[in-house]
């Protein structure tokens, strides 16, 4: 019975190791819009074609040879696979659940490096880094890790789903690609030395898709965390710290920003989440709620000071936050799960923390603590002398960074010649679908709309109308909140037309000073209503002095009226002019 009992959990949780290689497959997708909430509009399809990229080109060059050095059975000397076509030769006997575990990790990797590297690098170069990182970068050091002939998996290493062989990887390789390619056009202004005397913020067009793509990483993460989980008790435990982690970093986040910004940054919260997953990820099977807790403190203080200093003070641009989420707290979490390891998890080792709390030896704690901090530092270690060469052999030979003129006219175009990734938006009219509408030239005399004899306005002369009340327009402009009480207002004096635009604006003041993402956004320009009403029964300063008794606060920002003659108004439709062209009644 018990052999039963053990055959059937391990079927099911075979399952489950494919099932969680999927969900990890499907953060791709979170990824892609993460990356593309975060930049602009114009660059969108160039960002969806990256991470489509990065998997397909993956899939080719780790069947053909990453896997193999990674986890092959002939491993030389702890350190690197030896290559074999047996994916080819003896697909039978092949290890396809271990090889579609690991295809999707590696995808992983490649896939952060594009976030920091975003609107100005060419599609080109993204392609031949991307399968490098996937060939020959992950493979080597991945397969010290959880190859169980591997050097650190010997050591007893502890990154059970990638802190340090997933994240760090691709976090230190968007800093380095980051810094070689250089900043996009206008992120930092410079004086005539050359230094940089201000940082401007680039926003991103849709911090819903960013929103988006942050929880589809979330909820992927608990197959990344817990698709090696054996047992019902380690997979539990495993959602559990991969649930508060992110949780915790986010409040924390939240919280930090609020201070010290005087509002809670959304884009900053998104990061923190991220960071607080890939805090955890090393240590998820062997810490508990506490450190996992801690973990999160720490994370998310971490992405935000990272993030911002890398910006304001280093002057690396990273659109996405990508070094901040990725290497600061990958190499964060791997240290963690050294120093917070316990032996009343899964993994069943104390660190030097829970060594004193449970009165185990404070020196096997160390030595859990030394491994991760040798085990990561030789991975990044790795990582550089790899990714340097291979930024700098691309950038002098095929080019890293597109041109001036495709960064400003957007990737998309550019690269892609998608003129936008959201051309619906501003629809065509397909005129074979429109009825069958006859102009005024074609209608038939019988059929025609009577037209009252129209008097002609001579040019350059305010019209008035036979009674003598002029055509006057009357322009507001005011906040967008203000619309439907000052709609409400103006038609029950009797005003029946208007025009309503969003439109942005500033006076002299500018607007209040706001932060995105730790960087100043110079608020020249704030959305706001406008107004257009053209008026003659009703009387001009009837219509202001409701405008003003509607909008009027005392502050800042109430908005400003303008009042202008109006020399003639036409009817397209009967082609009455002047007053009468403002009358509805046929």
């Amino acid at each position: 019975m018990e052999a039963l009992l053990q055959s059937a959990n391990d079927t099911i949780f075979s399952v489950w190791f494919l099932i969680g290689a999927a969900l990890v497959f499907f953060m791709q997708c979170g990824f892609a819009m993460v990356e593309t909430g975060f930049t602009r509009a114009k660059n969108a399809g160039n960002i969806i074609m990256k991470n489509l990229m990065d998997f397909c080109i993956g899939t080719v060059v780790f069947s053909l040879l990453g896997f193999a050095l990674m986890m092959s059975e002939d491993y030389v000397m702890g350190i690197i696979g030896v290559p074999n076509m047996k994916i080819f030769s003896d697909f039978s006997n092949f290890p396809m659940s271990s090889f579609v575990f690991n295809l999707v990790f590696c995808a992983t990797a490649a896939t952060i490096v594009s976030g920091a590297m975003a609107e100005r690098t060419k599609f080109s170069a993204y392609c031949v880094y991307s399968g490098i990182i996937s060939l020959v970068v992950y493979p080597i050091e991945a397969g010290w890790v959880w190859n169980s002939q591997g050097w650190l998996a010997k050591m007893g290493f502890i990154d059970f789903a990638g802190s340090a062989a997933i994240h760090s990887v691709g976090g230190l390789s968007a800093l380095i690609g980051a810094i070689i390619l250089g900043p996009r056009i206008g992120k930092y202004v410079k004086d005539q030395s050359g230094k940089v005397v201000k940082v401007k913020a680039i926003q991103g067009h849709s911090l819903t898709l960013g929103a988006l793509g942050c929880f589809i990483l979330w909820f992927g993460w608990y197959g990344f965390n817990g698709a090696a989980a054996t047992s019902v008790a380690s997979l539990a435990a495993i959602f559990v710290t991969t649930t508060v982690a992110p949780a915790v970093a986010t409040c924390v986040t939240m919280i930090y920003t609020w201070i010290k910004n005087g509002k809670p940054d959304v884009s900053m919260c998104l990061n923190a989440s991220l960071a607080g997953l890939v805090g955890v990820t090393a240590g998820c099977n062997n810490v508990d709620v506490i450190g996992a807790t801690v973990i999160g403190i720490v994370s998310g203080i971490l992405v935000v000071v990272v993030i911002e200093k890398l910006d304001l003070k280093c002057h690396v641009d990273d659109p996405v936050g990508a070094v901040g989420v990725h290497l600061a707290n990958g190499v964060w979490g791997t240290i963690a799960a050294g120093l917070l390891s316990t032996s009343t998890a899964d993994a069943g080792v104390d660190g030097p923390i829970y060594a004193l709390v449970h009165g185990t030896s404070f020196s096997e704690g160390m030595k859990v603590l030394g491994t991760q901090c040798l085990g990561i530092t030789a991975i990044l270690a790795w990582t550089a002398l790899c990714m340097i060469p291979a930024f700098q052999i691309i950038k002098h030979t095929i080019g890293l960074r597109a041109s001036a003129e495709d960064e400003l006219a957007g990737m998309d175009i550019s690269e892609h010649g998608l003129v936008s990734a959201y051309a619906d938006f501003a629809p065509t009219v397909d005129d074979s679908v429109l009825p069958n509408i006859k102009v005024i030239g074609e209608t038939p005399m019988a059929e025609a709309i009577e037209v009252k004899e129209v008097s002609k306005v001579a040019s350059g002369i305010p019209y008035k109308s036979p009674d003598g009340k002029k055509l006057t327009k009357i322009e507001i402009v005011c906040k967008e909140r203000m619309l439907e009480p000052l709609k409400s207002a103006l038609l029950d004096i009797g005003i029946t037309g208007m025009t309503v635009t969003h439109v942005m604006g500033c006076g002299i003041q500018k607007g209040k000073l706001e932060f995105y993402r730790g960087v100043e956004v110079e608020p020249s320009l704030l959305p706001k209503i406008q107004m257009d009403i053209v008026v003659a029964r009703v009387p001009v300063q009837a219509v202001i002095d409701t405008a003003k008794r509607v909008l009027y606060t005392g502050h800042i920002g109430d908005g400003k009226i303008f009042v202008y003659d109006v020399e003639n108004v036409i009817k397209v439709r009967t082609s009455e002019e002047g007053f009468d062209a403002l009358q509805d009644v046929e």
